[in-house]
């Protein structure tokens, strides 16, 4: 007989694997369990998530750059997005693609990018 419509047959706990006669749609066998299962989906994620961790900011106040924060610690202003990037391996400063290569290195002949010759 299926365990969907008998009513006399026992479940385990989610939680603690107790078993127990549900009556309707329980899934806990007491209060305890119903609420540490409801603490265990709320709870906050273990490892916060960094938005945007590979962009580079600068604070129009101060000039510093940041990577992945988007309002600079010094002067409690907002960011200005310069673009991709990440620290430098020699200076440890934050570094942004656009810093590293000029707009014109790439030209576009007949829609190709071809790298230009620097001089």
């Amino acid at each position: 007989m299926s365990t969907v419509r008998d009513d006399t047959a026992t479940i385990a706990c989610e939680i603690c694997g107790v078993r127990f006669i549900p009556q309707g749609r329980q899934r806990y066998c007491d209060t305890p369990c119903r609420q540490t299962a409801w603490r265990r989906r709320k709870a906050a994620p273990r490892h916060p998530v960094v938005a945007k961790a590979g962009i580079v900011y600068e604070c129009g106040s101060c000039g510093n750059r940041l990577i992945g924060i988007q309002r600079c610690e010094d002067c409690n202003t907002w960011a200005r997005r310069v673009g991709p990037g990440g620290c430098c391996p020699h200076c440890d400063e934050p570094v942004a693609v656009s810093d590293l290569i000029e707009p014109d290195q790439f030209a576009d002949q007949g829609g190709k990018l071809t790298k230009v010759p620097t001089t």
